[in-house]
């Protein structure tokens, strides 16, 4: 969440800099408030996919046929 928060700190910086900054400087900052979010998101949706979080096949699972019903 820290990384997050500073992300959309560093974008709100970046709005503010659009308003002020002239010609093709503008440029810059326009494009870290547009890209940052996206980054911002992707950065905190992956803070559990480490090694640990893997999903394994649990090896007590048996395949059925559908004929088999009781």
């Amino acid at each position: 969440m820290l990384k997050y928060s500073l992300a959309m700190g560093i974008r709100v910086v970046c709005i503010v800099l659009c308003m002020v900054t002239p010609g093709w400087w503008l440029l810059i900052p326009a494009a870290g408030a547009v890209f940052l979010p996206y980054f911002a998101v992707v950065i905190a949706n992956n803070v559990g996919s480490g090694a640990s979080s893997r999903v394994r096949r649990p090896g007590a699972l048996v395949r059925r046929d559908p004929g088999d019903r009781p």
